[in-house]
Formats: structure tokens, C-alpha cells, sequence
């Protein structure tokens, strides 16, 4: 054992007196241009290795794997039994109450007459059963996206004075929403849609709640002239113009009464998670005493404006409707762009918090082609754009859904009200829908998720505010504008101003870390240590050699006004910067160049893999020498400053 310590005591100093003995910086062979390029593409768009699962297959195996990959109820359906279908049916009957009611709301959100709702809860749903990877999203018609191609469509055309070519309208968007979906999935850039951050899409939901349950005024108060702007200024402004000569007071006791009842009802469910079946079907509770209530006491002759007509029947086909050629081709498809990527965010969100909870995995690729075909098939059958739902599906969940055949009794369920049941609803008042859709959209401001955001990270912050201001104080499209743009403007600014900072030792060790985040660690007389915490490339080059630059002046003029001995040695480790470019490397060496002028000895410490290679690719490590790329820095203070390494 003594023996065995003395070994490691005279290891140690030989090390410490004789840097030659340190470890170096190995080079990696020369790699091969083209598997290095198509390994870059296969992790870019094929990270998760979709086509793994056809390896060494026969031909006709390979033919039915293809089928479960595109149709993944081929797949999950050979495992199908009565147990699951027991939870099936009755969560797609339960979300079947709350979609019936809300779609009907929804419709008008969009401008469009109140069966248009339903279609879209008919067919799309049926396609994403069969193509859809998630078990719990419940597929319809959302508040968010119907206030959006609503605000969209009519600043285009006015849905009162020209309905059929709004209509035709609405159709071409979602095709191009359709469009647009399914290319993402099939080029495999979902990646894309990660561009819109977090705190931009809470911000923008939140702003966009607010809008909706402002417009829904309109019939919870039974004003007949309303405003067509979105914003909480001309919404106000329209909705106290009317107070004296355009309220209905039976209008608002409908509305107040059962919106009162549906926030009751949602506290329970959130109150007793068995109780979620109260706030379920509340909605349809809702609608069946409000018709019972206006038909027996006929409030509709009392100024109570009602739904009156729903167009009975399955969809018709709208293929024939959908602009192909002239001036509205180019207006439908920004519409369905915007239109699509909003409901796909929504979606891919829904889709991966259930999957996370239920512990199984979410091929984000498949979903946006199983999102893309359901509404390019919808645009075709008289839908409109069609996502997934978040209250719809949290119900789903809840309920103990096993598959997405719970869409497809939802199907059935609004297939049967569709031929049989749309009579009923001549009598809903339309302040029920207003309450609705209020009650529901209450759900998407995350008051609690905004104030971690603060809590977290301050710009985005910004990002949340932004979004949510632009929203409800200019329009949706603003709001959404201004959520992207704070969400790139983030982006940018870490790529151009990435974080440098000092670095000291930790008392009793070899460890170096950042003196700000570590107050014990020491800084070594005569060494700055600076870390680079970012890829190096043009955009921020410049900014990383200045900032270098400036940390000497500053510790200089430190050393300077305490009389303590100048710096000699600069090392700048590089164990977070994971890449370099040609800019990179050029402001490495105009560093060289300036701290040779003071006479400080530049040292790199610990370059990574492709760093390395492309420091020797571009002979800017014959530039310092080789003596002066460290493994770690460790090694390079015990070459520059043995003597305090030894003291120490």
C-alpha cells in the first residue's frame, strides 16, 4: 500500500515538474467527405430512424410494415379488444357532448353557417383515425384557429355580402393548410414549427382567449351591429355604443345563468378529477335547457336571437369549390399557410404532452402527414381547418380513451345529430353558444405558465407579452407576427452575442469554473482563463474576439490600479464550442495577433472534434503551435504557471 502511494506522490510530480508528460489534444483522421455529409442529413431529418424497423425484411414484409407506417391502425388494431373499446366508447361519447355544441360556436367564430362546424367534426376526425399516431387528441374544430381564418378570410372577402366565395375561400385555405401540413411531414422538417417558442405560444393563446370571449359579447349580450375588428378597443367601443338600444336583457340572463352553471361545472371537474364527466357534458346540458327554456316561453319573439336553420345531412363535396386559378389562389394559400402551421403547433403540443404522460412515443413527422391528409380530404367534403383539441382531448384522456377509435365514435355520434338531431337546434339561443365558448376558452390563458416564464427567463417574457399584447390590442395576425419575430430576434441574439465568461479554480481541486457563478474559485496570477460558451461562427466572431479583447483590458486596468503582475498567458477554453467556420477561425487568429502585440501567449484548451480538424485543416494550430492546444485547463496552467501550481 506504501508502496503503491509513493508510485502515485512521484506520478504527480514528475507531472507537475515536467509538462511534457501532459496529455494532448488528439486529431482526428481525416474524415470521408460523403458519409460525413449524409450523416449530417440522416441526424437532420431522419434523427429517429423511421425506417429501422424495415431492415432485413422480406419484400412482402416490407409491403405490410409500409401499411402500418402510413395506416398505424393496421398496426394497433390486431391487438384490439373489447376492454379497449369499452373506453373508446364511452370517451368518444363524451367528447361527442362537448364538440356538438362547441362546433356550432366554432362555425361562427369562422364566419360560416353552423353545419360547416359539424362537417368538420365528421370527416377529418375519421381520416386521423386511421393515420394519427396519437391514442388521446380529439380531432375538430378549435376556437384559436377558427378566430384566426375567420379574422383572415373576412378582411379578404365579407362573409354577409359575398358568402359562397367566402366560403370558396375557406375551402381553398384549408386545402393549402392541408398542403402545407403533410409537406412538412413528408420532408420531414417538424423541426420548423420548434421555431415558435414556448412563452410566444402561451402568450399568443392567452391573447387570443381574451379576443374570442370579447367576441362572444356579441351574443351574450344579443347585440345585433357588432364590430368586424378583433381588437379589445373597437370590440369595447362597439359594445358600449349599443348599451342603451342594442342589450337584450333576456339575452343576458340566458347567457349569465348558463355561463355561471358551465364555470361551476368545470370547477368541479377540477376539483374531483372523478368528476370530470360534470364538465364533459355540461355543454349539451346547457344547450338542451336553453332550447327547452326559449321554446316554451317562445323568448325568441322577445328579441333572443336563436341558431333558427342547420343545414341536416352528411357533408357535401366541395371540390368543386376550391380556387384553383384567379385572384384568390395566392390569397387562399397565405391563408392556409398561416392557418396550417398555427393548428399543427397546436396539435404536435396536445399530441406530445398525452404521449408523455401515457409513456409512449409520437412520431411528429407522421402526425403532420396524418393532420395535412385529414384537412386536404376536409376541404373537399365542406370542412374547415381541423387540429386537435386541447380541452377536447384532456376530456379524452380522462375518460380512459384507449385508441383513436374514440374519434370515430365521435364521428358516429355527430353523423346521427347531422341526419337526425339538426332540427332540434332551431330554438338554441345563441348567448348558449357565447357561454360555450367562453367557459372554454377560459382554459387557454396560462396565467400560471406566464409567471414561470417571468421567473425563468426574462425575454421570454417579452416573447409571451408580446405576442398576448399584439393580439387583443391589434389582431391575431399582429399577435402571431410579433410572436415569431421576438422568437427569432431571441434566436439571433444568442447566436450573435453568445456568453463568455471568467474562469478560477476551485480551492483543493484541478476544477475551473466560472468565478461569477463560484465566488471561492481563484483566479491564477499572470492567466486569464476565458470560456466561450457557443459555436463560432461569422455572425458572432467578431463579437467573441472582442469580448476576449475586452476582458484583458478589464483585468489589466484591475491588475494595473493594485499594483499586481501583468497577465502573460491568455487561454481560451473550448469545451462548449461545439463548431467552427472560416470567420471563426479568421477571428482566432486577428487574436493571435493582437496579444502578440502585448505580449501574451495565446493557449486553446480542450477543442472538440470538429474543432480540432479544422484547426489543423486550416494551419491555424501551426500558427500557435502545437505546445499550445491543451487537453483541458488544468494542463495548461500546469505548462504556463508550474510554480503556482505547485504553491497551490
Amino acid at each position: 500500500m506504501g508502496f503503491t502511494n509513493e508510485k502515485e506522490q512521484k506520478s504527480t510530480e514528475m507531472d507537475k515538474g515536467n509538462p511534457a508528460n501532459v496529455y494532448k489534444v488528439g486529431v482526428p483522421p481525416q474524415p470521408d467527405l460523403m458519409k460525413e455529409f449524409t450523416g449530417g442529413m440522416k441526424e437532420t431529418f431522419f434523427s429517429d430512424d423511421p425506417f429501422r424497423q424495415f431492415k432485413g425484411q422480406s419484400s412482402s414484409r416490407k409491403f405490410v410494415l409500409a401499411i402500418q407506417f402510413v395506416f398505424p391502425i393496421f398496426q394497433w388494431g390486431r391487438d384490439y379488444n373489447l376492454t379497449k373499446f369499452k373506453g373508446d366508447i364511452i370517451s368518444g361519447l363524451t367528447i361527442a357532448s362537448i364538440c356538438i355544441p362547441q362546433d356550432i360556436g366554432y362555425a361562427r367564430l369562422a364566419n360560416l353557417e353552423p353545419q360547416y362546424g359539424l362537417y368538420t367534426s365528421f370527416v377529418p376526425p375519421l381520416i386521423y383515425a386511421f393515420m394519427g399516431s396519437s391514442r388521446d387528441i380529439a380531432i375538430g374544430p378549435v376556437a384559436v384557429v377558427s378566430l384566426l381564418l375567420g379574422s383572415l378570410l373576412q378582411d379578404e372577402i365579407d362573409p354577409i355580402a359575398n358568402p359562397l366565395e367566402y366560403r370558396q375561400l375557406a375551402f381553398t385555405a384549408t386545402f393549402f393548410a392541408g398542403v402545407t401540413q403533410a409537406t412538412l411531414g413528408v420532408l420531414r422538417l417538424g423541426f420548423l414549427i420548434d421555431f415558435l417558442s414556448h412563452a410566444a405560444i402561451v402568450g399568443f393563446m392567452g391573447g387570443s382567449a381574451i379576443t374570442i370571449a370579447l367576441q362572444q359579447l356579441r351574443g351574450f349580450l344579443g347585440i345585433k351591429k357588432f364590430t368586424k375588428k378583433t381588437n379589445i378597443i373597437s370590440v369595447m367601443r362597439s359594445v358600449w355604443g349599443n348599451v342603451h338600444h342594442g342589450w337584450n336583457w333576456q339575452t343576458i340572463l340566458i347567457a349569465a345563468v348558463f355561463l355561471s352553471f358551465l364555470l361551476f361545472a368545470k370547477y368541479l371537474g377540477k376539483k374531483n378529477k372523478r368528476l370530470f364527466w360534470v364538465s364533459a357534458i355540461a355543454p349539451l346540458i346547457s344547450v338542451v335547457l336553453s332550447t327547452s327554456f326559449v321554446y316554451i316561453t317562445r323568448a325568441d319573439k322577445f328579441g333572443v336571437q336563436t341558431v333558427k336553420y342547420i343545414q341536416p345531412g352528411i357533408n357535401p363535396s366541395s371540390a368543386g369549390e376550391i380556387y384553383f386559378s384567379g385572384d384568390y389562389v395566392l390569397k387562399g394559400f397565405k391563408i392556409g399557410v398561416v392557418a396550417g402551421i398555427i393548428g399543427l403547433t397546436e396539435a404536435v403540443a396536445i399530441g406530445r404532452t398525452f404521449a408523455s404522460m401515457k409513456d409512449y412515443q409520437l412520431d411528429g413527422n407522421k402526425e403532420m402527414v396524418a393532420l395535412g391528409a385529414m384537412n386536404i380530404v376536409g376541404s373537399v367534403s365542406s370542412c374547415y381547418v381541423a387540429t386537435g383539441s386541447f380541452s377536447r382531448s384532456a376530456v379524452n384522456y380522462m375518460a380512459g380513451c384507449q385508441t383513436t377509435v374514440s374519434n370515430i365514435i365521435m364521428s358516429c355520434v355527430v353523423l346521427l345529430t347531422l341526419l337526425f338531431l339538426t332540427p332540434l337546434f332551431k330554438y338554441t339561443p345563441n348567448a348558449i353558444l357565447s357561454s360555450i365558448i367562453i367557459s372554454a376558452v377560459i382554459g387557454l390563458i396560462d396565467y400560471e405558465a406566464a409567471l414561470l416564464i417571468w421567473k425563468i427567463d426574462k425575454f421570454d417574457f417579452v416573447a409571451c407579452l408580446g405576442a398576448f399584447l399584439g393580439v387583443i390590442f391589434a389582431s391575431v395576425e399582429i399577435g402571431l407576427l410579433i410572436a415569431v419575430s421576438i422568437s427569432f430576434a431571441k434566436i439571433l441574439l444568442h447566436v450573435t452575442r453568445p456568453r463568455t465568461v471568467l474562469l478560477g479554480r476551485l480551492p483543493r481541486t484541478t476544477v475551473y469554473r466560472n468565478i461569477a457563478q463560484y465566488p471561492d474559485a481563484s483566479k491564477i496570477p499572470g492567466v486569464l482563463i476565458v470560456r466561450v460558451d457557443s459555436a463560432i461562427y461569422f455572425s458572432n466572431s467578431n463579437y467573441v474576439k472582442e469580448r476576449i479583447l475586452r476582458w484583458l483590458a478589464d483585468e489589466e486596468d484591475y491588475l494595473n490600479a493594485n499594483g499586481l503582475p501583468r497577465i502573460d498567458f491568455l487561454i481560451v477554453e473550448m469545451s462548449p464550442v461545439i463548431d467552427i467556420d472560416t470567420s471563426g477561425i479568421h477571428a482566432l487568429e486577428e487574436l493571435y495577433r493582437a496579444l502578440q502585440k502585448k505580449d501574451v501567449k495565446l493557449g486553446i484548451a480542450n477543442p472538440g472534434h470538429l474543432v480540432i480538424d479544422k484547426l489543423h485543416a486550416s494551419t491555424f494550430a501551426d500558427l500557435i503551435g502545437e505546445e499550445n492546444i491543451f487537453l483541458s485547463v488544468w494542463d495548461a496552467v500546469l505548462t504556463y504557471a508550474p510554480k503556482v501550481v505547485d504553491e497551490a
